[in-house]
């Protein structure tokens, strides 16, 4: 068993709730970590998964998704990355950071942690 992690990938996104996160768009940030079942024997590709193909599954998800919530955003990566290899996969964890809050305050960033 091992892990397949990509760290820090960020996006422009069209999520939140408020009409002006639709429109203008704001960045975020997604960490996965993929945890995966079997050990590699043979320096082949065919016995781990490629974290390039995870990368386009996420980007792509996130430039059609117009979710109100990073938590739908999380659940759905999820999802989506466990049906990519299902049979390899053993557990996935998403961070998913909001970059720009549309609140008053001083902070970094909100962010959802899902592990499943």
């Amino acid at each position: 068993m091992f892990k397949i992690k990509l760290n820090n990938m960020l996006f422009h996104s069209h999520i939140g709730v408020f009409p002006e996160e639709k429109v203008l768009g704001q960045r975020i940030a997604i960490d996965l970590t993929v945890t995966i079942k079997n050990e590699i024997q043979q320096d082949q590709l065919d016995e781990t998964v490629s974290y390039a193909h995870f990368y386009d599954i996420i980007a792509a998800y996130i430039d059609e998704s117009r979710a109100d919530l990073i938590e739908t955003l999380a659940f759905d990566i999820v999802k989506l990355i466990k049906q990519a290899s299902p049979d390899k996969i053993e557990k996935v964890k998403v961070n998913v950071r909001k970059l720009q809050l549309p609140i008053e305050g001083i902070l970094d960033s909100a962010e959802i942690e899902l592990e499943a």
